[in-house]
């Protein structure tokens, strides 16, 4: 695995919060895998980011197919090449073989319900144009939102091959990781326990998830991803907010183009990292290296450019949480 723009502390190393969120996913998915690593700069959003994944994906009552389909197909409607692969061995690990390499090749699941799910999950690429709503329980809407944010981040900073070389385009090798993978995605998790890593000063839950953990998971993580937006001034924000309201999840033609476009009126100062903040919202696989060079010209730490993606995906996914709450826009 590459990391795109810088190489995190090695998991054997880590101390406080992160040794403790790579305790709980060694006990309970496979390991701290790069998704999580490249968060570890920043605890907080690291362990908020388990928590909703832990407490939609892996724990509660619905279904877990139903769960790594909407993973799956909400990371297909992102682009997000890495985590379709991810979640298609996750789903032959269930298995879900028929269902994994439809998936994987593009198509519609074989089963109504299935197809119907599927089809929800990607319409909430954007919320408001298919005036989306959710039906279902906390933990399959909680899913789908902890993936729009995931997406972002391993879009943003990691390479889209989840094996070396691309190994995982082969539904041999698709199936055989299932198969390897079979017992840890089979156990069942008991719910709350990734609370145990928040921040207990969160703010409320999100009135759709009810009682459920998921809410709880949800809340800590917008809460610490939103915190990002600190690195930019009040227009900036503004800009990223506006931007991610008006253009409703649409994938820009020629995202770079698109960003120095929308940046062009702000100050010098703001430009580049109001523009690696929408990328992140709309097309995180066109940060670029020379993004990144500009950006630590004034901020040299990684934990300063993953909060600044973070604070683009988020931004993001609570535009498709709010499409649930129409109050709230």
């Amino acid at each position: 695995m590459t990391y795109r723009f810088f190489t995190p502390a090695r998991a054997k190393a880590a101390t406080g919060l992160t040794a403790e969120v790579y305790r709980q996913l060694r006990d309970e998915f496979i390991g701290p895998v790069p998704t999580f690593q490249a968060l570890s700069a920043l605890p907080e959003v690291l362990a908020a980011t388990w928590a909703l994944m832990r407490e939609a994906l892996l724990a509660g009552d619905a279904p877990r197919v139903d769960r790594e389909l909407v993973a799956s197909a909400v990371s297909r409607a992102n682009r997000c090449r890495f985590c379709v692969d991810a979640h298609v061995m996750l789903l032959h690990a269930l298995g879900e073989h028929e269902l994994a390499e439809v998936i994987s090749q593009g198509g519609t699941p074989p089963e109504p319900r299935h197809a119907q799910l599927a089809a929800w999950a990607e319409a909430s690429r954007s919320p408001l144009a298919a005036e989306w709503h959710s039906p279902y329980r906390p933990e399959v809407t909680g899913t789908l939102l902890a993936f729009h944010f995931i997406n972002r981040i391993v879009s943003a900073l990691l390479d889209p091959d989840l094996l070396p070389g691309g190994l995982q385009r082969s539904p041999v090798v698709r199936s055989f990781g299932g198969r390897l993978y079979a017992k840890t995605a089979r156990e069942p998790k008991e719910p709350g326990r990734g609370l145990s890593l928040l921040d207990a000063g969160t703010t409320a839950p999100p009135a759709w998830a009810g009682d459920s953990p998921v809410g709880v998971a949800y809340a800590s993580l917008r809460d610490a991803a939103t915190r990002g937006g600190d690195l930019l001034s009040e227009v900036a924000r503004q800009t990223v907010t506006a931007t991610v309201r008006w253009e409703d999840g649409r994938y820009p033609a020629r995202p770079a183009d698109w960003a120095i476009d929308l940046v062009r009126d702000l100050p010098g100062t703001d430009r580049v990292g109001t523009r690696i903040a929408l990328l992140a919202a709309f097309a995180p696989s066109a940060i670029t290296a020379g993004d990144v060079a500009l950006w630590r010209l004034s901020h040299p730490a990684d934990a300063d450019l993953v909060r600044l993606v973070a604070y683009g995906a988020i931004t993001a996914t609570d535009h498709v949480a709010r499409a649930l709450s129409p109050a709230q826009l």
